[in-house]
């Protein structure tokens, strides 16, 4: 499977043959679902936290007797429908544990969502995803150059006015391999990929 190169400017500087084990194998559903919901999982903080009834202070005292007031009966004045009582089904920090993916399966959720991008034609080369100044219009500019509205760069090391440039646009994020993850691949109608992290990519994920 090939696919084509392109400058700054968009057009096409040569083609490169791609790792027919990375990005042409037969796409893991389950696989690339237990790879996003781990993800998700591992985002969340633990800190929230709410109180049950019986874990809201006071509430011992029977408000009134039993019977002959004409009210409701009511045992405690911590019950959830009371005002100052506890959550009927509350946030707790043990429903935040993180969801351990091993190497394996996480390397072969990559390789069926890279797979799945380049059926489809959403995965682009660029021989430099580079700006020169770290101003919005630049990058703008290279994305009209390039035909493209939105997308996930992929690059090796983010320069500071890459950073600049990009970090305005709402449809773009810009990273590199330490923080790509199966979301944002997933997330994104294009993935650019800079030509020197094409091989990086593979001996990452072979």
């Amino acid at each position: 499977m090939k696919i084509d190169v392109q400058d700054s400017f968009g057009k096409v500087v040569e083609s490169i043959k791609l790792d027919s084990k990375i990005f042409n194998i037969e796409v893991n559903s389950s696989v690339v679902r237990q790879a996003v919901l781990s993800e998700l999982s591992n985002l969340r903080q633990g800190t929230h936290s709410s109180k049950n009834r019986s874990a809201v202070r006071g509430g011992g005292k029977k408000p009134w007797r039993q019977k002959g007031t004409g009210r409701a009966r009511a045992g405690t004045s911590r019950s959830p429908l009371w005002r100052g009582g506890g959550v009927v089904f509350p946030a707790s920090t043990k429903s935040a544990k993180p969801k351990k993916l091993n190497k394996k399966m996480y390397k072969s959720a990559m390789r069926s969502i890279f797979s799945s991008l380049a059926k489809e034609n959403r995965v682009f080369l660029s021989d430099q995803i580079n700006i020169e100044n770290p101003k919005t219009k630049d990058f703008v500019d290279f994305l009209k150059k390039n035909e493209l509205k939105e997308g996930l760069f992929i690059v090796d090391e983010i320069s500071n006015n890459l950073s600049l440039a990009s970090r305005n646009l709402p449809n773009v994020n810009v990273t590199n391999l330490n923080t790509l993850n199966p979301i944002n691949l997933l997330k994104f109608n294009s993935v650019v990929i800079a030509e020197n992290c094409l091989n990086l990519i593979e001996e990452k994920l072979s």
